[in-house]
């Protein structure tokens, strides 16, 4: 059983993630075959409570209350508490920017960072959504995910060039899966941010299951001469978070 108006503010937070420019009061009622006027009570309602915001050309956007709410989400994942120290430590060992990511829709959202002192110019941020086929923490993802899992996000998604080096082809991305499945972690060679050189290994639960992973990332020229050190501290910390979340 669901409540009417708790399920129309739900639908309307999941309609609003995907129009960060906002929407007016009617293309929020079209889009989800609501009437305005009901719907703009509620909205007035979101809004007084900061979960959603008003611009000038009354548009209506996701508020600042959701950042906090968010950011308390993350703290209350199990695999993202336990982790860490480890992340931390892992980022001491090899001199390089740190992240975690779970898969959420067919894409990843990273859910840690850990900087180092040599700052490397990534768009990734905590919170932020990417693709799964052209960064190294997604295709670690679509490498260790069972195969029926991997080939249904693949069967939804598009695959367009973000850099010269991203992968367009699936029979060519199946094959490069293949072999980090054998290898034990993936690589992104600037398929996604043009001279970003990504490491990133699983991190499986009790269950056995794959519910994130971790991926060191730095400029190639300082990562890729160091690849072989660098993975083993990488497997090494995969390995311990996964046993602290119970595997």
């Amino acid at each position: 059983m669901t409540v009417k108006s708790a399920d129309r503010v739900i639908n309307i937070l999941d309609l609003l993630k995907e129009f960060p420019e906002g929407l007016t009061l009617k293309e929020i009622a079209d889009r989800l075959s609501l009437p305005q006027s009901s719907t703009f009570h509620l909205l007035q309602t979101m809004e007084m409570r900061q979960f959603l915001s008003v611009t000038e050309r009354k548009t209506y956007k996701l508020g600042p209350k959701l950042i906090q709410i968010g950011t308390r989400a993350l703290e209350t994942l199990d695999v993202n508490a336990e982790a860490q120290p480890y992340l931390r430590q892992l980022m001491e060992n090899v001199e390089e920017t740190v992240f975690m990511a779970v898969m959420l829709e067919n894409e990843l959202v990273y859910v840690a960072k850990v900087d180092n002192y040599r700052s490397v110019r990534t768009s990734a941020q905590i919170g932020m959504r990417k693709p799964m086929y052209c960064t190294g923490l997604g295709k670690a993802f679509l490498a260790f995910l069972p195969e029926q899992v991997k080939n249904n996000i693949l069967s939804q998604i598009e695959m367009p060039a973000i850099t010269k080096n991203t992968i367009t082809d699936q029979d060519a991305l199946n094959e490069q899966l293949l072999e980090f499945r054998r290898l034990g972690y993936s690589i992104d060679d600037e398929e996604n941010e043009g001279s970003l050189y990504c490491l990133a290994a699983p991190i499986y639960n009790a269950a056995g299951e794959m519910t994130a992973a971790v991926s060191v990332a730095g400029p190639k020229n300082r990562v890729y001469p160091r690849q072989s050190e660098i993975v083993k501290e990488l497997l090494s910390t995969a390995k311990a978070i996964s046993e602290r979340t119970g595997f």
